[in-house]
């Protein structure tokens, strides 16, 4: 589904990836895993198209879209869940997942689909989008970033900052967004976590690709020195 060739990039003069190159197959889920500054959600922003890149860098689908804009990369079924969930305050609950289906993309994930997945939003559907706890919101942009009806979809950092039991509930929808076809890169700091879910896994340390394989691959020590680069 999406080859990733090269791929460099950064902001300005700092650049911030160095090289990277994986593959992606339909139905998987890989977790991008690494230590704050790594390179991870420049990864995920260059593949949204909110960074451009080399047209090359990038193929999803059998197409180059390396230097498309964000609305054209959506347009072709890639959805980003942004770190820091970047909900419309103005906005209601159910506006700011109806925000998500603007595109107009067809497939299975409706209102009515969203709120089985996740029956709390429901019951909170009329109340602003940030008058919600953590993670409410972090529901919301998982299925704003679903109503668009992606073939593949981006997690930033979807754990970050909530309580436990929160991240156990979250993480359990995964099983249901993949059961509906949508192939999941998943950025996370959380090793374990990130391990838990996805069939394959990279490590970026420095902007680089330190290690990659598979949870029952690597030992506790590979990844260690692969994530600290120690």
């Amino acid at each position: 589904m999406l080859t990733i060739e090269k791929l460099c990039a950064g902001y300005g003069d700092f650049q911030a990836l160095f090289d990277i190159s994986l593959t992606l197959e339909a139905g998987e889920t890989v977790a991008i895993i690494g230590s704050n500054g790594a390179g991870k959600s420049t990864f995920l922003r260059s593949l949204a198209g909110l960074i451009k890149n080399q047209p090359s860098a990038i193929t999803f689908k059998g197409q180059t879209i390396g230097d498309m804009a964000a609305n054209q990369v959506l347009e072709r079924g890639i959805a980003l869940v942004p770190e820091g969930r970047k909900l419309f305050p103005s906005l209601s609950v159910e506006e700011n997942l109806l925000i998500g289906a603007y595109s107009k993309r067809p497939g299975p994930w409706t209102l009515k689909r969203i709120y089985q997945l996740f029956p709390v939003l429901e019951k909170l559907r009329k109340r602003p989008g940030t008058a919600l706890s953590g993670g409410q919101q972090q529901m919301v942009a998982i299925g704003r970033g679903l109503m668009a009806n992606p073939h593949l979809l981006l997690c930033d950092e979807i754990s970050l900052g909530l309580a436990p039991t929160t991240i156990k509930d979250i993480y359990a929808a995964l099983p249901s967004i993949k059961a509906d076809g949508t192939t999941v890169i998943l950025v996370e700091q959380d090793i374990n976590q990130a391990l838990s879910v996805c069939d394959r896994f990279y490590c970026f340390q420095e902007g680089r690709v330190s290690l990659t394989g598979r949870p029952g691959d690597a030992d506790k020590a590979q990844i260690k020195a692969a994530y600290f680069g120690i």
